[in-house]
């Protein structure tokens, strides 16, 4: 089961009020279990940064000017999700931004149910608690210490250590089920009991054994 555990910085809140994506970091999970394959990229967003999107992930006007446009990074980004279920802290947000890019070239939106939200998972596994990736790391002893910033890549990597604490941990099932998924009935095949089986020594090999026992010199069972 191929998943893509998926994050996105941006210049600001909505993209209907012009705002852009200005970083892309993914994460592929083999089984909920990190490949090491990613994707990263930057993007120039051909526009201005506000100072307080800039506060959050640190990503100047001036930096982002050196990588491309969306529009020459959607193949790419597109080839390397593929068909795979997309997991997105606050997946609305997200998918808003990047099919909001998608539009822009003329480009088929990616389908929001192909997501999985871990916000909507631990608003609902914790209900109360806060449901932030920084409140998720240190409740699953997930250690955030580099994440003085937000960086799409790094939060990705978070999220996927994140994401398999809330599905169960790294062995939910132990692999005893087909669909990879916890359950709490278990098939058992239950066969006909056999019958004992009876050892006991046929006449030639008691035979056999009294002879063995007569050749033997001076037994300790007689002394």
């Amino acid at each position: 089961m191929r998943e893509i555990a998926l994050d996105t910085e941006t210049t600001g809140l909505d993209p209907k009020a012009g705002h852009r994506i200005v970083e892309i970091g993914c994460v592929e999970m083999i089984n909920r279990v990190a490949t090491g394959n990613t994707y990263h990229q930057y993007i120039n967003p051909e526009r201005d940064m506000p100072a307080e999107a800039e506060a959050i992930h640190g990503l100047s006007q001036k930096y982002l000017s050196d990588f491309p446009p969306f529009a020459d990074v959607a193949e790419a980004f597109l080839e390397f999700i593929g068909t795979s279920q997309l997991v997105i802290h606050n997946a609305e947000f997200d998918m808003r931004f990047i099919n909001a890019e998608l539009d822009q070239i003329n480009m088929e939106p990616v389908p929001m149910d192909r997501t999985l939200d871990t916000v909507r998972m631990a608003r609902k596994k914790f209900p109360g608690s806060p449901a932030n990736l920084d409140a998720l790391c240190k409740r699953f002893n997930i250690d955030n210490s580099e994440r003085d910033l937000h960086g799409a890549l790094l939060d990705a990597r978070l999220l996927t250590d994140v994401y398999v604490e809330l599905t169960g941990g790294r062995q939910t099932d132990l692999g005893l089920t087909q669909s990879g998924n916890a359950t709490s009935e278990t098939s058992i095949e239950m066969r006909a009991q056999r019958e004992a089986r009876a050892f006991a020594p046929s006449a030639q090999e008691e035979a056999a054994h009294a002879e063995f026992i007569e050749s033997i010199t001076d037994p300790i069972w007689q002394n």
